[in-house]
């Protein structure tokens, strides 16, 4: 996406700021004050995902959404740091030298699994972990098949200089979109449709997802899931078609300190669908006390 051209027509843009911090010129949108919220996206979209969530947050929050490396806005100045360890270890780098001290970090789907990595890389004001809220998280490993074929695919097509072209041309069509959202188990408003249709037609965009992509891996994370000692909460939706609810399932029986909700008719973009009531599980989560034992769901 360029700066000059596509950004003043984004949702919250006049919130937009670059950071330069290596390796990447990262992508920031910051609104409201109070406890620190970061929120991570998923694999494909921008800070574009929380449009609907930032301004009821941001009335009792310090909102903070990036685009991730590659994505959106932010210019990946190295795409051998794509992986989920070593964008985590960016992430945490650029909270550090921004000296922003997150009390909870709300990802979905990709964002999920890092907002997890980043729990044992940052602290909260109180000196504890942050909490983290993981949005139809994408934390599974593969299994049979394909744990070698899609992750195989998934570089062959990021080697191929001319796949993100191919991926683009002709994005910007409002049913391609439709198509790809609906797949997802989502529907959408016509507005969500166009931005992710814009997204689709830009090469640059698709071609950071799919590096990200191809050098994504989830084993590290789910090993280290008993040994993770922020408080969380696994949000799934039953319709998802991208992430199955299973996966936040097993994940809350291995996290010391977790809790799993899950929501009817929705889909993998529940938080685009409903914002508000997604915004209000946040809100009430946050402010209620960590139990001794942590419920399961």
């Amino acid at each position: 996406m360029d700066w000059e051209r596509d950004l003043p027509s984004w949702p919250f843009h006049t919130q937009s700021r670059r950071i330069r911090h290596r390796p990447h010129e990262w992508h920031v949108q910051e609104m409201g004050q109070g406890p620190l919220l970061l929120l991570l996206h998923g694999a494909g979209a921008t800070t574009h995902s929380w449009r609907e969530l930032i301004p009821t947050l941001a009335k009792t929050q310090r909102v903070i959404a990036l685009d991730l490396p590659g994505h959106g806005f932010t210019q990946a100045g190295n795409r051998f740091r794509l992986g989920l360890e070593r964008t985590a270890d960016d992430i945490a780098a650029l909270c550090m030298s921004e000296d922003w001290q997150p009390s909870g970090i709300i990802g979905h789907s990709a964002g999920g699994a890092l907002a997890l990595e980043l729990a044992s890389r940052l602290t909260s004001p109180e000196g504890a972990p942050p909490q983290i809220i993981g949005i139809n998280a994408a934390l599974d490993r593969f299994e049979g098949v394909a744990g070698w074929l899609f992750p195989m695919l998934a570089k062959f097509l990021a080697m191929n200089p001319l796949t993100a072209l191919a991926f683009a041309a002709g994005g910007g069509r409002p049913d391609r979109a439709r198509n790809v959202i609906r797949s997802t188990g989502s529907t959408l408003s016509e507005e969500g449709l166009s931005l992710y249709a814009r997204l689709l037609s830009d090469r640059a965009h698709v071609d950071g997802t799919l590096q990200m992509m191809a050098a994504w891996n989830t084993d590290g994370i789910w090993d280290r899931m008993p040994q993770i000692t922020a408080r969380c909460l696994l949000i799934t939706a039953e319709k998802d078609g991208a992430v199955p609810p299973s996966v936040s399932e097993r994940a809350v029986v291995r996290l010391p300190h977790a809790e799993w909700q899950s929501l009817e008719g929705l889909g993998h973009l529940a938080h685009e669908e409903e914002p508000e009531k997604l915004c209000q599980i946040i809100l009430d989560w946050l402010g209620t006390q960590a139990p001794t034992t942590a419920p399961r769901r």
